[in-house]
């Protein structure tokens, strides 16, 4: 009997560190992390919470442009060992946030 593959949950810190490369020991590890998810090697999910706090402390902390913001995420929403099912409404709230600059909670509530 061959086992399930564990499917790991990210939070925002990890997501924070691998975007911003700004710690000399996390940094690095999310790195290989998302590596790893890229080639399948493991398996993740990021829940929406997540995805909408990265957007908050991206916008209001690091004033990061929505564009930017938007492009990272739904890069890291696109590697292969991403294992959501509400992947396109994550995707869809966040495309409704860059393109009408509406509260990315009221983006995901519509999607």
């Amino acid at each position: 009997m061959t086992l399930p593959q564990k499917v790991y949950l990210i939070d925002t810190n990890v997501i924070l560190r691998y975007l911003l490369s700004d710690h000399q020991t996390f940094s690095p590890r999310a790195e290989a992390f998302f590596k790893k998810v890229a080639d399948d090697e493991k398996r993740a999910q990021i829940p929406a919470v997540v995805i909408m706090e990265c957007v908050y402390v991206l916008e209001k902390f690091y004033k990061a442009p929505s564009p930017e913001i938007v492009d990272a995420l739904t890069q890291i929403l696109g590697l292969k060992g991403i294992a959501n099912t509400d992947k396109s409404e994550i995707i869809r709230a966040l495309l409704c946030y860059k393109d009408h600059g509406a509260d990315i909670v009221d983006c995901l509530l519509a999607a």
